[in-house]
């Protein structure tokens, strides 16, 4: 009997897995490099004054926020508190003109309560991000970089 139950749990456990895989949500921080300069001479720290580009996006793939389409980044100071939690761990240690894609769960971003109307409670968020400058340096004041100039 105790081996029924068990394989009764084995089995919801499985299917619970799989569902949570096909609606992408994750439960922890997931940091994807899609490009980095060949030479990485400023980087992103703790307390550094920061301008990124970002699209933002649910796991259903609904864009809830873009600057590449407003050609405005954001400016900010990293590690403290201005931005949510995932964006504060997930831009450290980025290189100017480095892109990244960050999965961020619900309770590094906006929680359970969301940011009605456009992200709900609970959300897994999506960013495609590109570090512009730290603290005022771009990438064309430490040489060009090759190659990734195009939008995430």
């Amino acid at each position: 009997m105790a081996r029924r139950h068990i394989s009764v749990l084995v089995a919801a456990a499985l299917i619970l897995l799989v569902s949570a895989k096909k609606s992408g949500d994750v439960t922890e921080l997931q940091i994807g490099v899609k490009y980095k300069p060949e030479s990485c001479t400023i980087q992103a720290h703790k307390g550094d004054r920061i301008k990124v580009h970002y699209r933002g996006s649910l796991t259903n793939g609904e864009v809830f926020d873009s600057s590449f389409e407003r050609g405005d980044p954001i400016e900010f100071e990293l590690g403290s508190g201005q931005v949510i939690k995932g964006w504060d761990q997930g831009l450290l240690g980025m290189c100017v003109g480095e892109k990244r894609k960050l999965k961020i769960p619900a309770k590094l971003g906006y929680g359970a309560q969301g940011s009605p109307p456009k992200i709900p409670g609970g959300a897994t968020l999506i960013f495609d991000t590109e570090l512009v400058a730290v603290n005022g340096k771009s990438s064309s004041d430490a040489g060009k970089s090759t190659g990734g100039e195009s939008e995430l």
